[in-house]
């Protein structure tokens, strides 16, 4: 079978200024096994919504990378734009994914309902919008994973649906 290709993006004003290390992001990386997914790109982007919606139209549109993984942007927080720039560059919602997160993180924290996250398609393009803590990243990525990939195998047309 053909691994999925995968875009990430982390949303933080500091770590594209260099004075933070983008450890979610990175995280994202080593929990991707490289049998299944192959990362064609990575990136730190400003808490800027033109900026990421742009890299996202990149993603889905020309590269046109199976799965997008964003970490970052999604509290409350004046500069946390992720999820608008998501919703800006969906075709279609997704909601159960982003729901799905947030009740799993509630079992961990009562301040997973404080995420705004996002989950959506765009054309063959799943984008979904993941929490900014390297934590977060891993309790979440860890749970959805294996049902990540039956939804894409759906959204490529590589199983039937029904």
């Amino acid at each position: 079978m053909d691994r999925y290709t995968v875009g990430i993006i982390t949303a933080s004003d500091k770590g594209f200024a260099g004075e933070r290390e983008d450890v979610s992001g990175r995280r994202i990386k080593e929990l991707l096994s490289p049998e299944t997914y192959e990362v064609v790109s990575y990136c730190v982007l400003p808490d800027e919504r033109e900026l990421l919606e742009r890299e996202l139209l990149r993603l889905a549109d020309e590269c046109r990378v199976n799965l997008i993984l964003t970490t970052g942007g999604t509290g409350f927080s004046v500069r946390d734009v992720t999820p608008e720039a998501t919703l800006a560059v969906a075709e279609r919602n997704a909601p159960g994914i982003a729901e799905a997160i947030r009740a799993y993180s509630m079992t961990i924290t009562k301040r997973a309902m404080l995420s705004r996250g996002v989950s959506v398609i765009r054309g063959q393009t799943l984008i979904v919008n993941l929490p900014g803590s390297p934590k977060a990243v891993e309790e979440s990525l860890s749970y959805l994973l294996g049902t990540l990939e039956h939804g894409m195998d759906i959204l490529l047309g590589r199983v039937d649906s029904h």
